[in-house]
């Protein structure tokens, strides 16, 4: 197999925790983390002079040794003592540091790829543990569906699948740094609404849309929004058109809407394109992989 395409999913948050800190400065989480039908492609392609190399539709991503597919690609190679390198093309279609694992779901789709390119046999447990060493949600990208993420979100259980609904991602023309979210909520730890995550599990279990939609949380919406209150301008103007429930994903600024049905999350997703607050605007449906 000399070439390879592969698809590389986005993630939502639906529920998300932030339960402590830790002395290495990283925080202890807990997620419900969702797949969703909102990808990137990736073409791989074998190069007989052991070169890897990266191109990509967006200009302004950087195609360098600390960009995570040729991270990814680097650590096959050299684990394996591979001959060979790949050539990586990436159509980017996720909304870029945006809160939906866009980075970490290409790096997952690398490993997957040359796993598969090169017949390394790794099972996916196996890939996982590598993955981690690229960043936290890299494990979770190569299990998606439903599943709960605890330590710094590495720590993987799957659980029921969501509910089936249309699902509506909006991102304003901003960016947020993760970084300085997380600084933010250091500052005001004790202050910010914590949300019930158990609760959430098993609301997902009764497949209650209503309850999910009621109990949804996102601790990091209490830092994010007050420096950037479009989030929470997106988030009304999909609760006034029809949505069950909004929410920001991740630190943001991407908010999702969950929908009754496709009739109105079209009607959301036209009305929303009129308000100029959104540059990218995707409707969508829950993936799950554990059919």
């Amino acid at each position: 197999m000399d070439n390879l395409e592969v698809k590389a999913l986005a993630k939502i948050n639906i529920g998300l925790d932030v339960t402590g800190i830790r002395e290495d400065g990283y925080h202890e989480v807990k997620m419900i983390m969702q797949t969703v039908n909102l990808f990137d492609i990736i073409k791989i392609k074998k190069t007989s002079d052991g070169s890897i190399s990266m191109t990509t539709n967006l200009k302004f991503l950087t195609v360098g040794d600390d960009n995570l597919c040729i991270k990814a690609a680097k650590l096959l190679k050299e684990e394996f003592q591979l001959k060979e390198g790949v050539s990586i093309e990436l159509e980017k279609h996720i909304p870029v540091a945006a809160g939906m694992a866009g980075g970490s779901t290409d790096a997952a789709a690398i490993l997957f790829g040359m796993n598969k390119m090169f017949n390394l046999q790794l099972s996916r447990k196996a890939l996982m543990e590598r993955g981690v060493k690229l960043g936290a949600d890299v494990p979770y990208c190569l299990m998606r569906g439903t599943a709960l993420a605890e330590g710094i979100g590495e720590i993987l259980t799957p659980i029921d699948p969501m509910v089936k609904c249309p699902v509506l991602i909006a991102k304003p023309g901003i960016s947020v740094s993760t970084k300085q979210v997380y600084e933010a909520l250091d500052s005001c730890f004790d202050k910010v609404v914590h949300p019930d995550i158990d609760g959430l599990i098993s609301d997902i279990k009764a497949k209650d849309i209503q309850a999910i939609c009621s109990h949804m949380g996102n601790v990091l919406e209490d830092v994010t929004i007050p420096m950037h209150p479009i989030i929470a301008d997106i988030k009304k103007n999909m609760m006034d058109n029809g949505a069950i429930g909004a929410m920001m994903s991740g630190s943001g600024p991407t908010v999702f809407g969950f929908f009754p049905d496709n009739k109105t999350a079209r009607a959301a997703k036209e009305a929303l394109t009129q308000t100029k607050m959104v540059k990218q605007l995707y409707l969508t449906t829950l993936y799950n992989n554990r059919k």
